[in-house]
């Protein structure tokens, strides 16, 4: 829901940390001045307006919860100014829920003003963008198949419930792994904090970033808990976070 989360007063929710401030996650990878966005949240295009992105090759889904989505309309900019369709990937369940979700975008009627121009890409092992090869991991989000991705030394998986084992080398020894943690009470859909930390104990990267972060958890408090815990290399991420990465 985004923090603040709406008619929310929490400590969190109230704090002066721009850290605390969230917006729905999603990550832009960059490469030679080439860029591939994960997810489009409805936070979109306020995101890509901080960042100034202003060229955008690809959008790569990994499920089709609205806060992962509901920014899709927003790449319309891009078809104009770049005057092509927008490579869209994503597993076949995801692609027919955008499809019926934006219906207008691909019934194929005829529209008075511009809408998103998409051409569609079913995922169904690795893929290339960047100039390198994206690797979807899957896993389960509570009764829902989603994908992370493997992209050389970064691993991205948001929200998930369980890795099954097999999915598992994909993301063991990454240089920046990011981990979806919501807070440390149980979510049927979600990982815990223990439960990512753990994860993150068996996984064994270089770095870890928490994300999909709910209001319970006040980002410079947490922070200093994991160093006391004995994770010094995992921290909250926080909305602006960038680092380099090797393909």
């Amino acid at each position: 829901m985004g923090v603040p989360s709406l008619g929310c007063h929490c400590g969190v929710c109230s704090s002066s940390d721009p850290h605390d401030n969230r917006t729905r996650p999603s990550v832009l990878l960059s490469r030679d001045g080439h860029n591939v966005v994960i997810d489009t949240t409805p936070d979109f295009r306020f995101q890509g307006l901080r960042i100034k992105l202003d060229q955008l090759e690809a959008v790569v889904f990994t499920h089709s919860h609205a806060d992962h989505i509901l920014g899709f309309d927003d790449i319309r900019p891009f078809n104009m100014r770049q005057g092509v369709a927008m490579p869209v990937f994503a597993s076949e369940e995801t692609l027919a829920i955008l499809r019926r979700t934006f219906a207008y975008v691909f019934d194929g009627k005829p529209t008075v003003s511009p809408i998103p121009l998409v051409t569609t890409h079913v995922i169904d092992g690795p893929f290339e963008l960047l100039g390198v090869t994206w690797t979807p991991i899957p896993a389960q989000h509570g009764d829902m198949a989603v994908f992370g991705y493997r992209v050389g030394g970064f691993a991205y998986l948001t929200d998930f419930s369980f890795v099954p084992e097999k999915s598992k080398p994909l993301l063991f020894g990454a240089d920046d792994l990011i981990l979806g943690a919501l807070r440390d009470t149980p979510h049927p859909m979600h990982q815990t904090v223990a439960q990512a930390l753990s994860l993150v104990a068996e996984l064994k990267p270089r770095r870890a970033w928490f994300t999909h972060i709910a209001h319970d958890l006040p980002h410079q408090e947490t922070n200093e808990r994991f160093v006391r815990d004995g994770f010094p290399q995992v921290q909250l991420a926080y909305d602006g976070l960038s680092f380099e990465v090797y393909a």
